[in-house]
């Protein structure tokens, strides 16, 4: 079934770009769905077809045929979360490994995001009289309609993410106020992220730095990796206990690449256990094995966005890494 709401643009929106119009006033889909709508045909401007940079006139009518059965990345889910704190502005939470930060093109459902967007607009959810299943998206005809209307719903903001297999700590900003600092707050680097990592062999240094650029290289496999045209790459290791096949480290990344401390990792001789992708790719050919990436962001502390004041939060080593690292203190983490 397609939904085709029709926006009418008043003086204020004269010279705005197509995409950042239906944004603003979408505030239940993704910029990733609107986007792909417009691509696709979907968006029209005074009866013809829109394209996402289109200047808008005061007067144009705007239209978009959406597909209402279609989940998107703000789609409630009512899935389980840890939350670690939470307040008007931002919340924390304890992601566990395995869940995807926020949906592909293969994946929709049962994201981060999913449980998020149910999360922050629960109460409202409540008072539409809808009705939510535990782990299931909403059983509603029309599950987005309700969430057209930016004063209402809340759109979860990830200011950062992390890798399906890692888990650990991330903020999420519950406004736009919060999220451009918290952003920034990233980008500049006032924000302090440490990690715990099981990492393969004995690390002979108590602490090293590990300085090596990372870049995209589209003819290999895996594409991210450490290369002399790449940007500048810098994590911080200390080792914290040392086992016969492993040692438990923690890492501080100073620069954010993409899989910066799984690259690092393994450019070093010490691939993080569990990672055999980037440990094959480093010559680690057989490394130990696990039940899961040996990852976890374990410290974050942030200034908060209302006052500045300093926020800092712990999660414990997960299960299976503590399990993982017990049998390499006993020699018994091999590969096979």
């Amino acid at each position: 079934m397609k939904n085709v709401p029709q926006f009418r643009c008043d003086t204020s929106d004269a010279g705005r770009r197509l995409d950042e119009f239906l944004a603003a006033r979408l505030a239940g889909l993704s910029r990733m769905r609107i986007a792909r709508a417009v691509e696709e045909g979907a968006c029209a401007v005074n009866g013809a077809r829109g394209a996402a940079g289109q200047k808008l006139c005061a007067g144009d009518l705007v239209e978009i045929a959406l597909d209402d059965q279609e989940p998107t990345a703000m789609t409630p889910e009512a899935l389980p979360l840890r939350i670690v704190y939470e307040d008007d502005e931002l919340l924390v939470v304890d992601k566990p490994a395995g869940l995807l930060v926020h949906p592909t093109r293969a994946i929709k459902t049962g994201t981060l995001a999913n449980a998020l967007a149910y999360h922050v607009n629960r109460l409202r959810i409540v008072d539409c009289g809808m009705r939510i299943e535990e782990g299931g998206v909403l059983p509603v005809t029309n599950p987005q309609s309700a969430f057209r209307n930016p004063q209402s719903f809340v759109r979860p903001g990830l200011v950062h993410r992390l890798d399906r297999a890692t888990s650990g700590l991330l903020v999420v900003a519950k406004t736009q106020r919060a999220l451009s600092i918290l952003t920034r707050h990233f980008h500049e680097r006032r924000v302090a992220k440490r990690y715990l990592a099981l990492v393969c062999g004995r690390v002979a240094a108590d602490e090293c730095e590990i300085d090596a650029p990372i870049g995209r290289d589209a003819a290999a496999r895996p594409q991210w990796r450490v290369l002399a045209t790449g940007r500048a790459a810098r994590t911080r290791l200390r080792v914290l206990e040392r086992g016969d096949a492993a040692t438990l480290v923690e890492l501080e990344p100073v620069t954010g690449r993409t899989n910066q401390l799984r690259i690092h990792c393994a450019h070093a001789g010490h691939a993080i256990v569990g990672d055999e992708w980037y440990a094959s790719a480093h010559g680690q050919v057989e490394p130990p094995r696990a039940a899961r990436l040996c990852l976890h962001a374990a410290r974050l502390a942030f200034h908060h966005p209302s006052g500045g004041r300093w926020l800092e939060f712990a999660s414990p080593l997960p299960a299976e890494i503590a399990a993982a690292f017990a049998a390499a203190r006993q020699g018994a983490l091999r590969s096979g």
